[in-house]
């Protein structure tokens, strides 16, 4: 253990060091008792380092699902959290190491070492050494996706090429700094990643160490690219594939409504676990956090709608709802991984988007009938016609993977396809507007990094 620490810091210290100007670096001295990675175990060790494997809260800390009832609520709050609450243009404030983009990069930058040191390995070529290969360029492609869909615009078949994604790393060293890539360049990489994963995953999910992916884990992360892309045959196709694979939903009629963590943390619908950045209060559970649930969602469900009261907890004293701990059993923070729930809703919005509602509205029904209380007849949801079984579809999205990070997503994503859904807020009776597509729907990258290397920062 001593020696995998060791190595463990040095990754640590030199992405630390890819943060400093050039002079800084060349001042550092090399030490003798540094440790590299070379064996199979010792990479490994470095992808199964889940204290770093968070994705960004920005998303969650901007979306609409959730609201502060006073000033006392972002009081002492980070300036990020105060800002991005109102959706200010600056929204760091000269905040130093924003986590949201660090972890990410950081898991890229493992993920790359693992790749080098595998091809230097005369193991490469064994069943655990290809399952290692897979495992790392998932990674890269999960943390590579996951800071696109934050730091870059929704993507546009029409301007991916001339759009801005994020700068692709693929080499661990440090001396080389990346200029941001096209979108439609920064999406290629991602794919062709997870195309070359494919292989070299198992078919079946390890439900004891679900930070390790999965054939499956692969198809639904590409099943939700695809959504986002709005190229919605392709992520039928994936959906497809990861529920032939795995399509198992939990029955919510047997989880505890008065527990304050209803799921496991072995939850048979999870297929990938991450969870965001641990850094800010307001996306934490109902133990820590001032937000409450917006009125309008909590009245959106059914009456025999159990996840009402297993998904948040009602006080009984100021008689607003918050939100109990996370979907995925552990720790307070957002689950922002992967599960079957959301391929069957992906699934469902792309059958109706490709002219089957009606197919469309009974797969939502296989998940719907997993949610209700089994004390009264479940009556399936009909739709009258494509856009009524759309917009049933969406409302149940939202419900169902509500404070998982999704919704900020969903709505760019919406606001692409000509919806124009405005966002607002009032605080201290002022009121904040959050237009459809505006700028900033696209998170500002640190003020930082931009200093350090260059890349263009994002309009706000």
């Amino acid at each position: 253990m001593k020696k995998y620490t060791k190595w463990i810091n040095l990754f640590t210290l030199l992405f630390l060091l890819s943060s400093c100007s050039k002079s800084e670096f060349l001042e550092m001295k090399p030490t003798t008792t540094i440790i590299t990675p070379t064996t199979l175990s010792d990479f490994q060790y470095l992808l199964d380092n889940t204290n770093i494997q968070g994705t960004s809260a920005l998303a969650q800390l901007a979306d609409d699902d959730y609201f502060l009832a006073n000033e006392a609520d972002l009081a002492n709050k980070s300036i990020t959290e105060q800002n991005s609450y109102i959706w200010a243009k600056d929204i760091y404030g000269g905040t130093k190491e924003i986590p949201d983009w660090n972890i990410p990069f950081k898991n890229i930058f493992y993920s790359n070492a693992v790749l080098e040191g595998l091809v230097k390995s005369d193991s490469n070529s064994s069943e655990r050494g290809q399952f290692l290969k897979g495992w790392a360029l998932f990674n890269r492609a999960y943390f590579m996706y996951d800071l696109t869909r934050n730091f870059c615009k929704s993507y546009d078949e029409s301007t991916a090429t001339t759009d801005l994604g994020i700068p692709i790393r693929l080499k661990s060293g440090i001396d080389k700094l990346e200029k941001r890539a096209s979108l439609q360049k920064t999406f290629d990489q991602i794919i062709s990643d997870l195309t070359s994963a494919e292989n070299l995953l198992p078919k079946t999910r390890n439900s004891s160490n679900l930070n390790r992916p999965s054939r499956i884990a692969v198809y639904a992360l590409l099943a939700r690219i695809y959504l986002e892309m709005r190229s919605y045959v392709q992520a039928e196709i994936y959906a497809d594939k990861c529920l032939n694979l795995y399509s198992k939903l939990i029955d919510y009629n047997t989880l505890s409504l008065t527990a304050s963590r209803p799921f496991s943390i072995t939850n048979e619908e999870l297929i990938y676990n991450t969870a965001t950045v641990p850094n800010y209060e307001l996306t934490s559970a109902y133990s820590l956090s001032p937000a409450k649930v917006v009125n309008s969602l909590v009245q959106s469900y059914d009456i025999n709608d159990l996840r009402k009261t297993i998904f948040f907890l009602l006080n009984q004293t100021n008689g607003y709802y918050t939100k109990k701990s996370g979907y995925y059993g552990l720790g307070s923070y957002p689950f922002s991984g992967l599960a079957t729930d959301e391929i069957y809703l992906i699934k469902a919005e792309c059958l109706v988007r490709n002219g089957m509602p009606n197919l469309a509205m009974d797969k939502l029904n296989e998940l719907l009938i997993t949610r209700y209380s089994n004390k009264s007849v479940f009556i399936p949801l009909r739709a009258s016609s494509n856009a009524h079984a759309l917009d049933i579809i969406l409302q149940e999205r939202r419900k169902e993977l509500v404070f998982r990070g999704q919704r900020w997503h969903d709505l760019k994503r919406l606001n692409k396809e000509g919806a124009q859904i405005t966002i607002s807020r009032t605080l201290l009776g002022t009121r904040y507007t959050l237009p459809s597509n505006d700028p900033r729907w696209v998170f500002p990258i640190p003020d930082d990094e931009v200093t350090l290397s260059g890349i263009a920062q994002n309009q706000r």
